[in-house]
């Protein structure tokens, strides 16, 4: 899948769907005709490899393009929006260089519609949108006839492709569901060019992700049958069990007796937990090291598929300010100086619960004091080494800085903590199911102290999603589910931008909509409290 991305590098056909209507505007010149890109059969997946790259990469000339104006690559990559929106406004992680756009206001729970990393993750993922239905467009059957397609091999793929590229428009709308609450409805039955498309609010967003990923199920690959990074109906079942697992805060329903029925399938596939943990963060975890247990990944390499995406970030950014300790991360020994640590309630939860002795405790302690009285002061704060550009063999990445580090948005493990919590929550399933699920991943993490059916609350699930999930772009939404986000049940560090952490009004569970984005398409309403 890495060669299949590297493919659209220089090939800007799909970028023509970034139109207008979606407040996206593309920058790169150097735009195929679409009647040329799609004249022979392979040009079909190479197009779907372009509904795949915006995950990925942000521009066809390396790292550092972007193809949507006004916005460099670092603050419009796909991942990396995703995981700064989730980790640095939450206790999962705090960015050291405030001076970066944007970061201070995420770090302290103060930002507003003008932040570039907001803007960033709503045009990237309405890109996302516009280029999948760009690729339907061109792909109903009418217009693959009218080419003179008529191969039925070729035909049976192309149903798949379409497949696909639905989970992708699915997969964004589920995060801007998620994030912002709203977005505008667009799909390849509305007319390209330039038009204020109509606002979805979340339930409406809710119906449609679920009603797409039902109806393309039947033209998925079965688990694990699909090639490495492609969407399978694992993937799709994964889609499902997270809107459900959700589907309180997003609607107000009770749904987890379907996160039960969807976390029960892809556990019953023949997916399995990776026999190392930290394997699953390292630079050949697209291999079969750990690729049974990861469902569905955003693509990352050195070489073919730069960007400065999650797992660049962290890698380079785990390096701490005063040990110089890339070397042994597979970059350079001073990665970016102690760009990010840990606040002081994340290290707490390892240290002072049952994480002491276990493999997901990649804590670095020594010289460094736990909390972080001055965000500043980058000798502060403990750090962690849990993501790696080396292999699991001990080689470095093909290269020093862009690592060839894949990012798991799914995996199993995140499956059976989610069956577990759905059990308690009332969704059914079996208790001693649920606690052997627990132990599992205690175990692969050679944790001696598993836990007994007496054990498994709700407390002991978000802790063990910390220890088992942390840094993959899943604390916030957590922490909402959980009722402790917002208000005061919670604080941590530089929450509500104090030093020990104040409550934070119930307002910010939902990101605003990015001035820009609201500028440009009226019927768009900003949230409540922006």
């Amino acid at each position: 899948m890495k060669k299949l991305l590297g493919l659209i590098l220089t090939a800007g056909v799909l970028l023509s769907a970034c139109t207008d209507q979606l407040n996206v505007t593309p920058s790169d010149p150097d735009i195929f005709l679409v009647d040329d890109f799609y004249s022979t059969p392979e040009s079909f997946k190479q197009g779907l490899a372009g509904v795949y790259a915006n995950l990925s990469i942000t521009g066809t000339d390396g790292a550092g393009s972007s193809f949507i104006a006004g916005l460099d690559a670092g603050t419009s990559q796909y991942g990396r929006c995703l995981w700064n929106l989730n980790e640095l406004t939450s206790d999962g992680a705090i960015w050291s260089w405030e001076n970066d756009p944007g970061l201070r206001e995420l770090n302290r729970n103060t930002w507003g519609a003008s932040n570039p990393i907001l803007r960033g993750m709503f045009s990237r993922a309405m890109a996302s949108v516009a280029i999948a239905n760009e690729f339907l467009r061109q792909t109903t059957e009418s217009v693959v006839a009218s080419r003179g397609f008529t191969d039925a091999n070729l035909l049976t793929e192309i149903t798949r492709y379409r497949a696909e590229a639905r989970f992708l428009r699915a997969l964004s709308y589920y995060h801007l569901m998620d994030l912002f609450g709203q977005a505008p409805k667009v799909t390849e039955n509305d007319p390209v060019g330039a038009f204020q498309a109509p606002k979805m609010d979340r339930a409406e967003i809710f119906d449609f992700v679920e009603s797409e990923i039902l109806e393309i199920l039947p033209d998925l690959a079965d688990p694990l049958q699909n090639e490495y990074a492609r969407a399978d109906k694992a993937a799709a079942w994964m889609l499902l069990a997270k809107v459900y697992l959700n589907a309180e805060v997003y609607i107000g329903e009770n749904r987890y007796s379907e996160v039960i029925n969807y976390t029960t399938q892809i556990i019953e596939a023949d997916f399995e937990l990776t026999p190392n943990y930290l394997w699953n963060f390292m630079a050949d975890n697209n291999s079969t090291v750990a690729r049974n247990e990861i469902i569905f990944p955003i693509v990352s390499d050195g070489i073919a598929v730069q960007n400065y995406g999650p797992t660049t970030v962290m890698i380079n950014g785990q390096v701490g300010a005063q040990e110089a300790n890339g070397a042994t991360l597979g970059v350079n020994s001073g990665g970016w100086a102690g760009a990010i640590r840990v606040t002081q309630e994340f290290s707490e939860t390892f240290i002072n619960g049952s994480y002491a002795n276990d493999d997901r405790n990649t804590l670095i302690t020594q010289d460094r004091s736990m909390n972080i009285p001055n965000i500043a002061d980058r000798n502060t704060g403990y750090i962690i080494t849990k993501w790696s550009n080396k292999t699991s063999t001990g080689q470095d990445g093909s290269a020093r800085e862009i690592v060839d580090t894949d990012f798991p948005m799914f995996r199993l493990a995140d499956v059976y903590l989610m069956y577990a919590e759905a059990h308690l929550r009332g969704g059914g399933g079996d208790a001693a199911t649920a606690v052997g699920y627990i132990n599992a991943l205690r175990n692969r993490a050679n944790n001696p102290n598993t836990i007994a059916q007496a054990d498994l609350t709700l407390d002991l699930i978000i802790d063990e999603r910390l220890v088992e999930l942390h840094w993959e772009a899943h604390r916030r939404q957590d922490l909402i589910r959980f009722g402790r986000y917002s208000g005061g049940v919670y604080n941590w560090s530089w929450k509500g931008n104090a030093p020990s952490g104040i409550p934070i009004a119930a307002y910010r569970n939902l990101y605003p909509i990015p001035e820009a984005n609201l500028a440009a398409n009226p019927n768009l309403e900003q949230n409540t409290g922006y």
